[in-house]
């Protein structure tokens, strides 16, 4: 292992890196536990958080061997490891993307349709909602996991990080894909942002209801710059096939991981209660 190869760069990557990790896996594995132990499953705005946690758990567990390839120069893991570091980093933009689509979806129908929308906020309804994720995830992984893999075995010099093939047309029609449903979740968070902030200024019997305003509008704020800044810059790099650099892009990617739980401890005005000693919450 030569060292000297090392630029001041990678050293910040593995650092960058390491911090998220550091930072990430205790709040995500605490906000987990906590979302399990005292909060109703009950409740559909649980339900998505859990799986969302899930997800940021799943690409942190990762990022050690990113750090090691940072702090090293060196790749000794083989091309399984690389696939399945890689699908790790794909699924959790798109998981974590729907999820929180689906918290800004159920926080709008609580406020702003809280009796019409009561058949809909189910336990069983945002379950099943998780599963049709998890499950198109699944499908979509299974020929984007072969492509790549063909990929890796015809390259023996492969760069695990930073290169892959996106030049092959199902691929390249899965990174445009991406990009649409991107877009088009984001949407929906800005309308969902608007019409919750609408009803709360404009709405008195409304907001009258409502326990914490500032939280449910940090809720829809954290949710907006994540998608902006964490979710959309790496397909977009892809899309455009820049020169630059896609590590720093990776970063800010991994960076949501951080950012997620803020949504976790602003949605509940009683984070840490028991929930026995918690009210429904909206």
């Amino acid at each position: 292992m030569n060292t000297s190869n090392i630029t001041t760069e990678d050293r910040v990557y593995a650092g960058v890196f390491g911090c998220i990790m550091v930072i990430g896996l205790p709040l995500n594995a605490v906000s987990l536990w906590i979302l399990l132990r005292r909060h109703s499953l009950k409740s559909p705005n649980a339900v998505f958080m859990i799986n969302l946690a899930l997800s940021d758990l799943l690409v942190i567990i990762s990022l050690p061997m990113r750090i090691y390839f940072h702090a090293t120069g060196t790749q000794t893991f083989g091309i399984m490891t690389c696939l399945i570091n890689t699908m790790f980093f794909r699924n959790n933009i798109r998981s974590s993307a729907s999820f929180i689509t689906f918290i800004s979806v159920d926080r709008l129908l609580a406020v702003v349709y809280p009796l019409r929308s009561r058949h809909l906020r189910t336990s069983s309804n945002a379950w099943k909602g998780a599963a049709l994720i998890w499950g198109f995830l699944l499908l979509v992984n299974i020929p984007e996991a072969i492509g790549l893999l063909k990929h890796l075995q015809n390259h023996t010099q492969h760069i695990c990080f930073e290169s892959h093939d996106y030049t092959s047309v199902t691929r390249s029609a899965l990174i445009y894909l991406q990009i649409l449903l991107l877009v088009t979740m984001l949407a929906v968070n800005i309308v969902c942002t608007v019409m919750v902030s609408w009803t709360l200024h404009n709405h008195l019997s409304v907001s009258a209801k409502v326990r914490n305003k500032v939280n449910v509008m940090l809720i829809f704020a954290i949710n907006l710059v994540i998608f902006c800044t964490c979710f959309l810059p790496v397909p977009l790099h892809v899309a455009t096939k820049s020169n630059t650099k896609i590590t720093p892009l990776v970063c800010l990617t991994v960076l949501s991981c951080c950012l997620d739980p803020l949504i976790y401890f602003f949605s509940f005005d009683s984070f840490w209660k028991k929930k026995e000693d918690l009210g429904r919450e909206l």
